[in-house]
């Protein structure tokens, strides 16, 4: 089970170096790679509007 960012997201960067696996990209919103995401929940942990979820 993979991890996804939903709109929440305010694209503030937290999430980002908090991925062991590189699985999060810069956008609009934050996107992350269902195939590198290995569902441990570091970025849900930083992220200050719980826009990780996971799937």
């Amino acid at each position: 089970m993979a991890y996804h960012i939903n709109d929440d997201c305010i694209a503030c960067g937290a999430c980002q170096p908090e991925c062991p696996t590189d699985a999060i990209s810069e956008g609009d919103i934050y996107v992350i790679d269902p195939e590198k995401c290995i569902d441990c929940g570091a970025c849900a942990d930083v992220c200050p509007t719980d826009a990780p979820q996971p799937e």
